[in-house]
């Protein structure tokens, strides 16, 4: 981590968090409480929404997690910091007509969404999002639909093509939204090429995209609903996750891009890893799945906690605690990939605590966690949420957090 604060001081904890764009969010700013001094490992394989668009045009890697997270953890201490964010955190409206014209104001410097952004801001962000706008119009075989379209997304998207970086644009992106310095904000992979998710059933049938694993919308352009009672169970139980060839649509088209080897030294010092709540298959087990994750995890001594999950999904009905902590492993181990790769470590040496929400959906099977190497399970308050379910109560579970840390 940089190192931001005087060598007098104590340093608070550092955590490495594997999470996705949504499931984890909700807590970061409690987080900030505890510490900064947090590496965020997020997937770049998310294919819906706005980020869907800006792929299927310019391609690159999905940025919509990365964004979501660079916000989450973005500056609210001035009034130019809150409207910083409140511009970067803008959708357009979901009428295409409204939402074409509401992005050529903001282009055209013209919306009142700039009040408050002072012009050394304003003309940094503006460049890149003409930039982005440049892009499109390369492309005339393509329109571009507005809809929905995150402001942030634009500007991440136009920085990253810019740069031929994401890291570079992850830099940019998180000195505009003034992130602690010492707040990491990690692609698992960087890369500028675009990556394909893709789902091995257990009854063999193989699924390609994010979106299509987690919440389809079979092929329509609809606004992606990811409410946990949203969609039905898939037909089989999820065997694995992969990376695919983006013209590919089976096993032979699988591919093994590197992990980013800043989320490697990060593994290797932080005090303690987290597996966030959110997506198991879609949202936590693509980063865990590659080459080199598996072998630093399996090493450490240090705290390894679970965040389980409060409600089912469509990737984990009818789960136990205990089957998230296999699926856990067997993504670190490699268990169902290639023979060649795999490694043969007990769930014990990936997990060693689990944090339970209370009154959550999902059994604790105690027996069989104990049976593979977690006895260590903590209750914690939980809240209710119309549209997620139930949820870690926030301050709660970060005390908790710094119970184990600390």
């Amino acid at each position: 981590m940089a190192e931001c604060r005087s060598s007098s001081t104590v340093e608070p904890p550092s955590l490495l968090v594997f999470s996705g764009g949504t499931g984890f969010n909700g807590v970061v700013e409690e987080l900030k409480k505890l510490t900064t001094r947090v590496a965020h490992v997020l997937p770049v394989s998310d294919d819906g929404g706005s980020t869907a668009e800006i792929v299927r045009v310019l391609g690159g890697p999905a940025v919509g997690d990365i964004r979501s997270r660079c916000l989450r953890l973005s500056d609210e201490s001035t009034s130019e910091a809150l409207a910083v964010r409140r511009l970067l955190g803008h959708r357009l409206p979901i009428d295409a007509h409204q939402a074409k014209k509401d992005w050529y104001d903001i282009v055209e410097g013209n919306h009142s969404l700039w009040d408050g952004v002072s012009r050394p801001y304003s003309e940094t962000i503006r460049a890149f999002l003409i930039y982005f706008q440049n892009e499109i119009l390369r492309r005339p075989n393509e329109r571009f639909c507005f809809s929905n379209g995150s402001i942030g997304n634009f500007f991440f998207a136009g920085a990253r093509i810019f740069f031929q970086s994401l890291d570079a644009a992850i830099f940019l992106f998180s000195r505009v939204s003034e992130i602690p310095c010492d707040s990491l904000v990690l692609p698992v992979i960087s890369t500028n090429d675009r990556l394909t998710l893709g789902c091995e059933l257990q009854d063999g049938t193989i699924i390609r995209g994010q979106n299509e694993i987690s919440h389809p919308t079979n092929g329509t352009m609809q606004t992606v609903d990811k409410r946990h009672c949203s969609n039905s169970a898939l037909p089989s139980k999820i065997k694995r996750v992969f990376y695919m060839s983006s013209e590919g649509n089976n096993l032979l088209h699988e591919v093994f891009p590197p992990v980013n080897p800043t989320v490697l030294e990060q593994l290797r010092s932080v005090d303690c890893i987290v597996y966030a709540m959110g997506s198991l298959f879609t949202s936590i087990c693509p980063s865990l799945v590659l080459l080199g994750v598996g072998e630093i995890i399996s090493s450490r001594s240090c705290r390894k906690v679970l965040l389980l999950n409060g409600s089912q999904d469509r990737e984990t009905s009818g789960f136990t605690a205990s089957c998230f902590v296999t699926a856990i492993a067997d993504a670190l181990n490699r268990t169902h990939g290639d023979p060649n790769i795999r490694l043969k470590n007990p769930p014990g040496y990936y997990i060693n605590t689990l944090l339970v929400p209370k009154d959550g959906e999902i059994a604790v099977d105690l027996k069989q966690l104990s049976e593979q190497g977690i006895k260590d399970v903590r209750v914690v308050e939980c809240v209710g949420d119309p549209k997620h379910g139930i949820l870690f109560n926030p301050s709660s579970l970060i005390n908790t957090l710094a119970g184990l840390v600390e």
